[in-house]
C-alpha cells in the first residue's frame, strides 16, 4: 500500500519509515478486528468471514512488519527521523 507522501516506490525503503502508512494500517486493524469478532466469530467458515479475516491478518501483519523494522532502525541503526 503506497501513500502520496512516500517519495520512492522501493518497498524496502518505505517499510518502517512512513508514519502515514503506519497510521492507516493501525486504523484499519482497529476497525476490522472488532467487525470480524462481532459479526463472523461464530461462523468462521462463511466466505465473508474468511475474506474479512484475511484482511484483518493482512493489515495487522503489515503493521507488525512496519513496527519491527521501525524499532530496528530506531534502536539499532540510530535513525531517529520519521517522514
Amino acid at each position: 500500500m503506497g501513500c502520496r507522501f512516500c517519495n520512492t516506490s522501493v518497498f524496502k525503503e518505505k517499510i518502517g519509515r512512513c508514519k502515514t502508512c503506519m497510521w492507516q494500517l493501525t486504523i484499519l486493524s482497529v476497525i476490522s478486528w472488532p467487525l470480524w469478532f462481532s459479526f463472523y466469530y461464530e461462523q468462521p467458515l462463511v466466505v465473508e468471514s474468511i475474506a474479512l479475516l484475511f484482511f484483518c491478518v493482512s493489515f495487522s501483519g503489515l503493521l507488525l512488519l512496519h513496527l519491527l523494522v521501525w524499532a530496528y532502525r530506531y534502536f539499532i541503526l540510530g535513525e531517529r527521523e520519521l517522514k
